[in-house]
């Protein structure tokens, strides 16, 4: 909900009336107010009152309403806001009074209504002159967070921007906080290490010392979710019963199909997880992604089905003549190449799909992968074998 605007009357009486009171109790009558009425007193109170209420207001602000997954959950009050009409000796003189002046690595500037107009690099105001406004030395327009971003949004908006601190405004552009890059780069590496567990289901609550009860809730039932995706898989192999009872060869290279393309699937969905999490799809398309892990699926498809080909020549009799061993080692050379490239394709549809529908693109991508890959490759081998074999 939008705040009503500040009452020039009510602003000038409040100022007034802080100005009577000793910091504390100036801090203690801010603090029910509205955050934006609060920056604009203190814009309007001299700078070195300012400084000693903002101190005592620093833990006496109460914040925003939050989810614990929004940026505003790694928020701290913006020390250190002026109107833009404010002169660089002023604001020297703020940074000097102001407790733990080197806590502040921007000063922000205001209209005078709480909305942000820019900032100002404290190294700024020492090559600046003295009666100069701030408004002169400011980046105007500075990039800025809001409060209901997701972290993983603000990582990717963030990852290319190195700052050290980044502003948080509300809806209205009205400065509500900031929050310190180590703190989004942390969570960015995260995010990033727990990825290789949520592709298989485990949570990235999930720690060392987790509970085994709690353990066991977070990933049994996508064990459970496998088992029936797996049955997908037993289904297409038991449709093909006949092959496999008359071509017993084939029993042995079913898995070893399933486990090459699985990998290759498990690779390409390894890039585009990176890739959506560091917001590398800015400059690649996912079509050329998928034309990428499509090719490289292939050639590394074939050149390990010429291997396990020649493994089936002569698993299926060829040093003895036997004329259906040539035909099988092309069926797996074939399968191979296939299933692979199927798999590179489905590694990188597989997380966007589930990002589609509003789903985590990590979570239990693997057992959707490892489905799609192993109903493409032994169906694929099984209805070759059936095709030109039988």
């Amino acid at each position: 909900m939008t705040e009503r605007a500040i009452d020039p009357a009510e602003l000038a009486a409040l100022v007034h009336s802080l100005k009577r009171r000793a910091p504390q109790d100036a801090a203690e009558m801010l603090t029910p107010l509205p955050r934006a009425t609060v920056d604009a007193a203190l814009a309007a109170l001299p700078p070195d009152l300012a400084a000693r209420i903002s101190a005592r207001l620093v833990d006496a602000i109460a914040p925003l309403d939050v989810l614990p997954g929004d940026i505003g959950s790694l928020m701290e009050p913006a020390r250190g806001s002026f109107t833009a009409t404010t002169t660089v000796a002023e604001a020297i003189a703020w940074l000097r009074a102001a407790p733990e002046p080197q806590q502040i690595t921007y000063l922000y500037v205001n209209d005078g209504g709480g909305k942000l107009s820019g900032l100002v690099v404290p190294r700024d105001l020492l090559l600046a002159a003295v009666d100069a406004p701030l408004e002169s030395i400011m980046l105007r327009a500075p990039f800025r967070l809001a409060p209901g971003d997701t972290l993983g949004d603000a990582v990717q908006a963030t990852v290319k921007r190195h700052y050290p601190v980044y502003p948080v405004c509300d809806a209205a552009g009205v400065l509500v906080g900031q929050v310190r890059g180590w703190q989004l780069f942390e969570q960015q590496a995260l995010e990033l290490t727990a990825q290789s567990g949520r592709m298989v289901g485990i949570n990235k609550e999930e720690r060392l010392d987790t509970g085994f009860w709690a353990a066991f809730k977070m990933r049994h039932p996508w064990l459970q979710i496998n088992l029936l995706t797996a049955f997908l898989a037993a289904f297409v192999v038991g449709s093909f019963e006949d092959t496999i009872t008359r071509i017993v060869a084939l029993a042995a290279f079913l898995p070893l199909l399933a486990g090459q393309s699985g990998n290759t699937g498990c690779q390409a969905l390894a890039i585009t997880l990176r890739g959506l999490t560091l917001g590398d799809f800015e400059n690649v398309s996912v079509r050329q992604l998928v034309v990428k892990e499509a090719l490289l699926g292939t050639l590394n498809g074939f050149l390990t089905g010429l291997v396990a080909g020649a493994a089936m020549w002569f698993t299926a009799g060829g040093t003895k003549g036997d004329p259906q061993a040539l035909m099988l080692a092309l069926v797996i050379v074939l399968a191979m190449t296939g299933a692979c490239l199927a798999s590179g394709i489905f590694g990188v549809l597989v997380p966007l799909i589930l990002r589609r529908f509003g789903a985590d693109p990590a979570t239990a991508s693997s057992i959707f992968l490892t489905t799609g890959t192993d109903i493409a490759g032994m169906g694929l081998m099984l209805f070759l074998a059936t095709t030109l074999v039988l």
